[in-house]
């Protein structure tokens, strides 16, 4: 008799736990959006960008946050990994930057990931270079 409750218990708890596992991975486990392949949300320069940010930063989250944006703008800071448009829009990249595109007007895609008010910077990550 106290063999069959271990066995029944036993096979309670493996149930358990497979379904645990298949919750965790099957429904709560995305992987990442691929950036690089989806269709631009919104295509707008980083002026505009800016101006929205700048006028009403609650309104521009509801918009733009976590949105996949296409943005065109001079880059006026460039560093291995990150480009800077208008002086206020930091893109973030996931490989290191081969083209040299200081002082030159860029399109980039990237996902919006909001206003950093400490910086006064709009971020984005996961951006590609266009043209």
């Amino acid at each position: 008799m106290k063999q069959k409750k271990t066995a029944i218990a036993i096979a309670v708890l493996l149930i358990a736990v497979s379904g645990g596992i298949y919750f965790y991975y099957g429904f709560l486990f995305k992987e990442a959006r691929n950036i690089e392949t989806e269709t631009p949300d919104v295509s707008l320069t980083a002026a505009q960008l800016i101006e929205v940010y700048n006028s009403d930063p609650e309104k521009a989250n509801s918009l733009y946050l976590n949105k996949t944006i296409e943005l065109r703008g001079q880059v006026t800071k460039e560093a291995d990994s990150v480009i800077t448009l208008d002086k206020s829009v930091f893109c973030l990249f996931t490989k290191k930057i081969k083209k040299q595109l200081l002082n030159k007007n860029a399109v980039l895609k990237g996902k919006c990931i909001g206003y950093d008010e400490l910086f006064q910077e709009i971020k984005l990550d996961q951006c590609t270079i266009i043209k």
